[in-house]
């Protein structure tokens, strides 16, 4: 027995098959159709996907436990329904039905969303793994956040729950795409990172930052910075000395509500390793309310990349 899961994304829609511990067996990536594509031709390539990837796990469909989907937008897991995400224009989207009758086999279907997937992912077979409670956090385009509390995803009453990127850190601060002033997201995305470096890299013509850029601010990302701090360059330390500062705040914040085993942060912005980890951990060991106590919450980054979110949708049926 085997499991099999969908990661619906923007541009592209990836499938595996997934054994009882996590592992990848085969998997598949279909380009996602845009430009207008009805719900329905979504769904159809949904199951291409995961007809693809069963073929190349060499396995066959008829020994599958479950088909698990991780979505972006406002989901309802319990009726198999995307609510709304803006990307493809989906609204009151019945996914899991329309998933359900281009597959030839009558498997169970389950709908979460993405990030809560990606953190599922992280806590069954990644740096949450063996622990009894996990809260993941994705820097990328926003902040997408996730919770495992005794082996049960966290989805809050109305399955909108973990929204972590929208708690304000700095009241009245920058506006954010969900209306609010100073939301977490707006400091510490990796969106947030590079709008900031280049505000910077506009004051300081002379900073190190213009030539790892190659001299266009189009080309910044959210590696420069990093690097350039390392070679000592002032405005880049400026740049990345503030955003770990208030990182740091918001895990610490997160951290003091809910005192998980562990925290884990992921997203390309975590790939800096320890040259990130570690100054978060020094404020979190400055402002955790429990910094006293023998247990603490372990920091960590995440270990699944990409992988994370199509194996925790696989194994959605064993959380729920």
């Amino acid at each position: 027995m085997y499991y099999l899961g969908i990661d619906l994304g923007g541009t592209n829609i990836a499938a595996a098959a997934v054994d009882e511990e996590g592992v990848i067996l085969g998997r598949s990536s279909i380009p996602t159709p845009r430009d207008g594509a009805a719900p329905a031709q979504v769904a159809a390539t949904m199951a291409q996907a995961v007809v693809q990837a069963v073929e190349h796990a060499g396995l066959e469909l008829s020994n599958a436990a479950s088909i698990g989907i991780g979505s972006p937008g406002t989901i309802d897991p319990v009726s198999g329904v995307v609510r709304f995400w803006s990307n493809l224009n989906f609204q009151d989207v019945p996914l899991s039905e329309l998933v359900r009758k281009n597959i030839p086999m009558d498997l169970p279907i389950y709908l979460e969303n993405d990030a809560n997937a990606a953190a599922l992912g992280e806590y069954a077979s990644g740096a949450g793994k063996g622990s009894v409670s996990m809260v993941a956090i994705t820097l990328g385009t926003g902040i997408g956040g996730g919770a495992v509390f005794n082996g049960k995803l966290y989805t809050g009453f109305n399955y909108a729950g973990m929204e972590v990127g929208h708690f304000v850190i700095e009241k009245g601060g920058r506006l954010c795409t969900c209306g609010r002033k100073g939301c977490f997201e707006t400091y510490c995305s990796a969106t947030a990172l590079i709008r900031r470096t280049k505000e910077i890299m506009e004051q300081s013509p002379d900073s190190l930052l213009w030539q790892m850029a190659d001299g266009d601010l189009n080309k910044v990302n959210g590696r420069i910075p990093f690097d350039a701090a390392q070679q000592g360059d002032a405005a880049a330390k400026a740049v990345v000395d503030e955003f770990i500062e208030y990182l740091g705040n918001g895990v610490a914040s997160l951290v003091n509500v809910l005192q998980p085993e562990v925290f884990c942060i992921g997203g390309g912005i975590s790939n800096q390793g320890e040259n990130l980890l570690g100054p978060v951990r020094q404020i979190l060991n400055r402002e955790d309310y429990a910094r006293n106590s023998i247990n603490r919450t372990r920091l960590v980054r995440a270990e699944l990349g990409n992988d994370a979110g199509i194996i925790g949708a696989a194994l959605l049926p064993k959380f729920r």
